[in-house]
């Protein structure tokens, strides 16, 4: 198969940019009006978290290449400097667009609620100055600590991503008879609520006032003796890429505690500052960070808007928001069956949100306890705050099992939390393996060895998302428990890989990354150009969150020219383009936004009517394939087939929070007027919860038809 004809740079999208286009796709739903009004809060809190991690790590990265004259260029052509030149025109773009959302469209709905958020103090009633003045005085002035900067005090450091108040203060210089001026800097307190209820000028309504208003409109209490000629907010972002060398790190828990220390004193990448600074404040800030104008975001409201997750979670304001789900109960554990049984009986599917996330704790709670149960092993990538799986397994090592446990220390932003997991597990008595030197291990498995009348038996749990039951409540993911002997081998073989150095000379089932899963990839997507070149029916679909890998997408290229229908579900980074003559022609590409994070991966080939289907946790994209231990499992049970086609089949026909992928490289949404919306999340939550009331009934009727159409899904009829 010769894929150089479909690796020109001109059929690729800069992985950056693409990014971009997701979270103005995030942004997109905030400028919905057809959403509930604190839902829109919600998506442009989101836009701004998703923002802040860009420019820490990815901006990060390519001001690192441009600082080591690295030229070589990307997949699309472009080389570093060309990135950050057009990832700066799109930013400024994009938070332009979040904060005309704000202004215009989003704070004055909220005013007709009764909400009033109060942004710039100036505009407060006397008695609301007496209480916000009273409020200072009591809670936040003894936090506070303000740093002046002169020729004995150096400018402080600004920690990354926290809020201050710039000052100019000046004095009275009796012996030259002159106004000195002199800059100073006070952080605005994050162990202080950011959003601050004060009393409204209407009965009824509810006011909120930011912290950093009430801090500026009391700052000349900082500052006694001077005048405060101005004070404004201002917010850095740093560069908060670790840089990590393995092969020289003796104990890497050690080396990852002290790169930590130094993400404090990051390269400063990004600057915001109040859109009506005084210019000499912003002079010093420019000189102090050594900070260019592109780097720099004018900003005309407040400054980091995740705080709206706080303004969301006010209370009365329920008829404004989207019903919260709770996830339905697994209709398969819904009895008195011990777990074990249940899942010896047969494979069981799991599709979170939408159903529990119980079962999975329960599954190593149980094992924990049980006395026949030898051993439990398990992966970590990221976990709650007060995790019950964690609990769980120092609870089995105490009671005497053995517990290995991969805690992926390099879980980026998880770092710290995973360090003191990884030391509370040890402390328990269970054996912590922190992964291969190089490699992060990103897959979800857990195995459970097990004493029986029958000899050992394994069971096996399989996800595409992490045990974390916080964010299973918010991520869409699947997975499966199985005994199918051929999986507990594998499973075993995966753990003797990641404690050891075994690396097994087959594998039953399961596809391993980084050594075996790309490969596998490209030969059943060339599989189905065969089948497309003999005349034979053939497709592809994938969903996954983001997509990247050249040699994947060029592989994708090759399959559609030789007429191969290929229907891709991509959450995020699609560096793949639709539309192109004799190129991409037969590639669809839908992103999904919606109430839930689309966070699973599902890979179907139709082979030649002998359908195949996996799930695993690998991402098509050269980080998961090529630098990770990645796991993607088939599924063999055909119930759960039909399960995941049916999901699939959702998720094409989803008129609602479906964006399309256009030639253009631009998303829409799809033109539904005359047909019936569907939303493919709110409908796996009417499902889900169907079920479970009446899991008795028969396993849903589905005929004979495709799933997949030959042509784009069509719209239900009204």
């Amino acid at each position: 198969m010769d894929l150089s004809n479909f690796e020109k740079p001109e059929y690729f999208v800069n992985r950056e940019l693409s990014w971009l286009k997701f979270d103005d796709r995030v942004l997109s739903e905030a400028r919905d009006k057809n959403l509930p009004l604190f839902e829109r809060l919600k998506f442009l809190s989101i836009t701004s978290s998703n923002l802040d991690e860009f420019y820490m790590v990815r901006v990060a990265s390519l001001k690192d290449q441009v600082h080591a004259s690295y030229q070589k260029p990307d997949i699309a052509g472009m080389n570093p400097k060309e990135q950050l030149k057009k990832i700066s025109e799109q930013t400024h773009e994009l938070v332009h667009n979040q904060y005309h959302t704000l202004n215009r469209s989003v704070l004055p709905a909220l005013e007709k609620t009764g909400l009033h958020l109060i942004s710039e103090h100036e505009k407060l009633s006397e008695k609301q100055k007496e209480y916000v003045d009273r409020y200072f005085e009591d809670n936040v002035y003894p936090v506070l600590t303000p740093m002046a900067m002169d020729s004995s005090r150096p400018f402080p450091l600004i920690r990354n991503k926290t809020l201050n108040i710039g000052a100019l203060i000046s004095k009275k210089d009796k012996k030259k008879g002159k106004e000195i001026l002199v800059f100073a800097t006070v952080q605005v307190p994050s162990v202080l609520p950011r959003v601050i209820s004060i009393p409204s000028e209407k009965e009824g309504d509810t006011t909120e006032i930011l912290l950093e208003e009430i801090i500026e409109r009391n700052i000349d209490k900082l500052f006694l003796g001077y005048n405060v000629v101005c004070a404004h907010p201002y917010r850095i972002m740093r560069n908060a890429d670790l840089a990590i060398d393995e092969d020289e790190a003796e104990d890497l828990l050690v080396e990852i505690q002290k790169q930590l220390k130094k993400r404090q004193w990051g390269e400063v990448i990004r600057l915001e500052v109040e859109e009506k600074i005084d210019k000499r404040l912003l002079d010093i800030l420019k000189t102090e960070f050594d900070i260019k104008d592109e780097d720099i975001f004018y900003i005309s409201g407040p400054l980091d808007l995740t705080m709206l997750m706080k303004v969301y979670g006010s209370e009365g304001f329920d008829a404004y928001k989207t019903s919260k789900y709770t996830p339905a109960p697994v209709p398969a554990f819904q009895n008195d069956k011990d777990i074990f049984r249940v899942i010896r009986e047969g494979d069981v599917f799991l599709h979170h949100p939408y159903m529990s996330f119980d079962p999975v704790v329960n599954f190593v709670r149980q094992a924990a306890k049980d006395p026949d149960v030898l051993a439990i092993k398990q992966t970590l990538y990221r976990v709650s705050g007060n995790s019950p799986i964690i609990a769980a397994l120092a609870q089995a090592a105490e009671n005497g099992k053995q517990v290995s446990v991969l805690v992926e220390l390099k879980a980026r932003f998880d770092e710290e939390n995973n360090i003191v997991w990884a030391k509370m597990l040890e402390k328990a008595g269970c054996h912590v393996i922190y992964g291969l030197v190089g490699l992060k291990t990103h897959s979800k498995i857990t195995l459970v060895v097990r004493r029986e009348e029958t000899g050992i038996r394994r069971y096996v749990h399989l996800a595409t998302g992490n045990y974390n039951d916080s964010t299973a409540k918010l991520y869409t993911d699947c997975g499966i428990f199985t005994c199918d002997e051929r999986f507990g081998e594998d499973a075993t073989a995966v753990f003797n890989m990641l404690s050891g150095y075994s690396e097994p000379k087959r594998w039953n089932k399961l596809i391993v990354a980084p050594i075996w899963m790309k490969d596998r990839f490209l030969k059943m997507i060339t599989r189905e150009a065969d089948y497309a070149k003999k005349g034979i029916p053939s497709y592809i679909v994938a969903k996954m969150n983001s997509l990247c890998d050249p040699k994947i997408i060029s592989s994708l290229y090759y399959a559609s020219s030789c007429g191969v229908k290929i229907y891709l579900l991509v959450r995020g980074i699609c560096c793949l383009k639709v539309g192109v003559p004799g190129v991409s022609e037969n590639i669809h590409v839908r992103s999904i936004v919606g109430n839930f994070l689309e966070h699973s991966r599902i890979f179907y080939f139709y082979n030649g009517g002998s359908e195949e289907i996996y799930m695993g946790s690998a991402d098509w994209m050269p980080r998961n394939l090529d630098r990770r231990v990645e796991i993607v499992f088939p599924v063999e049970d055909e119930q759960i087939k039909k399960e995941l086609k049916h999901i699939l089949d959702l998720e094409f026909r989803d008129n609602v929070k479906a964006h399309i992928l256009q030639p253009d490289g631009n998303y829409e949404k799809q033109d539904r007027r005359g047909k019936a919306p569907l939303n493919s999340q709110m409908e796996f939550c009417r499902e889900a919860t169907e079920k479970a009331e009446d899991h008795h009934k028969k396993e849903r009727k589905e005929g004979s038809r495709v799933f997949i159409p030959a042509e784009p899904a069509e719209d239900i009829e009204e």
